[in-house]
């Protein structure tokens, strides 16, 4: 589903590509038996090929889809591409903890939820947005095309964090990011996969309790 950071992140991708895929929409959670039979370990999102084989991993599977259709939303300078990595590795970096906040708040009791792993894990959340932020407010260019993945992923990743963890991460404190987000959010891809799902608030649009599937099928 699309409320997943990951999963919409892998739509959009294919999409700017130009790569035809069929999306399923699956929950971790909801769906679970569905899923498994799918994929037995039941992880979003879940990218089916043609011959049948399952890929995992939402940074795996651009790599292979960009490789057998030599294409790439990476920039071609070496050095840019470089800094694309480190600024693409933050923003994974961000979602990740988010990811593991809104687990911790949502599934456990609250009488089990362990503080000091929320408070370190919140750390390393906003450590992360604290240098994208300033990378996105030194380095305009490389935010500058939205079809390459630099912008695409910390919008995609930002706009999941605003809808589930806002009061954690405020935009306010963070301009630059919130000003890339909400261009971002306007280009045709970004509109056509929206992040809505039963994961994320009916206010904000949707959570990372889904996944897709592509013909490439992907969950």
């Amino acid at each position: 589903m699309l409320d997943s950071p990951y999963v919409r992140r892998v739509a959009i991708a294919l999409d700017l590509l130009g790569v035809p895929f069929e999306h399923e929409s699956l929950s971790v959670f909801s769906t679970f038996d569905q899923f498994r039979a799918i994929n037995p370990v039941v992880k979003a999102p879940t990218l089916v090929c043609a011959d049948g084989a399952i890929l995992m991993d939402s940074s795996l599977i651009l790599q292979f889809v960009e490789a057998e259709h030599g294409r790439s939303l990476w920039p071609a300078d070496q050095d840019q591409r470089r800094h694309a990595f480190e600024v693409v590795a933050l923003a994974l970096a961000a979602c990740e903890k988010g990811v593991q906040i809104v687990y911790e708040r949502s599934l456990r009791p609250a009488a089990a939820q362990h503080e000091p792993w929320v408070e370190r894990i919140t750390s390393q959340m906003l450590a992360a947005y604290g240098a994208l932020e300033q990378q996105v407010a030194r380095s305009p260019a490389l935010f500058a095309d939205a079809a390459q993945h630099p912008a695409m992923t910390v919008a995609v990743v930002w706009g999941f964090t605003q809808a589930m963890l806002g009061q954690l991460v405020p935009a306010a404190d963070h301009p630059a990011l919130t000003a890339l987000a909400a261009r971002i959010e306007e280009t045709a891809p970004f509109l056509q996969y929206p992040s809505i799902g039963p994961g994320i608030p009916s206010h904000a649009g949707s959570s990372q309790t889904n996944s897709i599937r592509m013909n490439h099928t992907t969950y």
